[in-house]
């Protein structure tokens, strides 16, 4: 598979939501022969950092098969540490040269984020990262915040890794934001 540019990629992904909205998916690149070809290797087109709702399956939603994207899922779509250092991977040593920080409708980590408070030391962790996008929205509606929250995550990517910032000054790569109505299956990508 050829590497795609970061603007092929952000195509690539359109159309295939298209697809999917349309039931009109190919479902290519998940038999037996794509298994066997990414046995040794990946090159994925596209980074997604994305909730972990189980709603969200961007495999799925942008008609991809196996190994053509590199998905990061991690509730509230945040760049924490350990996403910050699965994207490094994938712009370092993959290549890819998109990456979609992908935010949904309805987001459960968000409206708890709102709510404020957290049963445990780990959630009330996660939801610290979140907690920007919370102070900072004029809008209270949690798909409002949702998308506020790609667009801060999005930035901490690039003010947060040096490998990242300067893939992207140097290198092609771009970062966008998307956001997935769960309702229709439309993902509007930004």
């Amino acid at each position: 598979m050829e590497q795609l540019t970061a603007d092929e990629a952000y195509e690539r992904l359109k159309q295939g939501n298209q697809r999917f909205l349309s039931d009109t998916v190919e479902g290519a690149g998940r038999d037996e022969s794509r298994r066997k070809m990414l046995a040794k290797s990946q090159q994925p087109f596209a980074i997604i950092l994305c909730c972990a709702d189980s709603r969200v399956v961007p495999e799925i939603t942008f008609d991809t098969g196996l190994g053509e994207l590199f998905v990061v899922r991690v509730a509230g779509n945040v760049a924490n540490t350990s996403t910050i250092a699965s994207i490094e991977y994938a712009v370092a040593n993959l290549g890819t040269k998109l990456v979609a920080v992908m935010a949904h409708g309805n987001c459960g980590a968000v409206a708890a984020a709102l709510a404020g408070g957290a049963p445990s030391k780990n959630l009330e962790y996660l939801l610290n990262y979140i907690q920007p996008a919370v102070a900072s929205s004029d809008d209270p509606d949690v798909d409002a915040v949702a998308r506020l929250n790609a667009k801060l995550n999005a930035e901490r990517l690039i003010a947060e890794s040096e490998i990242i910032r300067e893939a992207s000054q140097n290198d092609g790569v771009k970062i966008v934001t998307a956001f997935y109505y769960p309702g229709t299956g439309e993902i509007e990508l930004v």
